[in-house]
């Protein structure tokens, strides 16, 4: 029974002294918010100043929010025999979501529409920020690991990565697309939004 115990024990502790390392592979987005100061008392009043004053989407039209990031990656690539092998790839991701803030205190008629149209704007962003975030994790899957022979001196493994990198950068930022287009098209969420924020129902 004593060696039993003991074998347990042992174990348990290999499993423990595994888990540094395991934790050190772990990254998680840094998100942040950010606001931008808008004029009026009313819900038409808001909307108006949103549109003067909203972020520019590729420096064209104003959007009442915008949520961007910063992504950066530490990798470590290892020539092993003829090939190259990226063998980690350790991602900083940092996440900002910007938003429409009233500048002054709202009066009560007003304020409950306020809240209920920023809960649900800044949930819209927040489905942004997910998209990202699932990019991040699919480049992981698709790049750690990724080996190719006659490559020596690890320089072919980096036009391969970029084709693969450009390639679910494009596919993250359709999805960005079509979401907006259906959350923005007529009875789509933030377009039910605005409306009840207008017209204060």
């Amino acid at each position: 029974m004593r060696l039993r115990t003991g074998l347990r024990f042992s174990l348990l502790f290999a499993c423990f002294a595994l888990l540094p390392a395991a934790a050190e592979a772990e990254w998680h987005a840094v998100e942040k918010v950010q606001t931008y100061s808008i004029a009026g008392k009313s819900g038409p009043e808001l909307y108006t100043s949103i549109g003067e004053r909203g972020p520019k989407v590729g420096g064209l039209a104003r959007a009442i929010a915008h949520t961007s990031f910063k992504l950066t990656w530490s990798r470590k690539y290892e020539a092993q025999g003829d090939a190259c092998v990226l063998v980690s790839a350790l991602p900083k991701l940092a996440i900002t979501y910007t938003l429409p803030q009233p500048a002054k205190q709202l009066p009560a008629s007003t304020r409950e529409h306020w809240q209920a149209f920023i809960a649900g704007v800044h949930k819209h962003e927040r489905v942004h920020g997910d998209f990202i975030k699932d990019m991040v994790q699919k480049i992981e899957a698709a790049t750690v690991g990724l080996t190719v022979s006659a490559d020596p001196q690890c320089r072919k493994i980096k036009t391969e990565l970029t084709r693969r990198l450009a390639k679910l950068s494009n596919a993250q930022r359709q999805q960005s697309r079509d979401f907006d287009r259906a959350e923005l098209s007529d009875g789509g969420n933030i377009h039910q939004l605005i409306l009840k924020l207008v017209n204060g129902r």
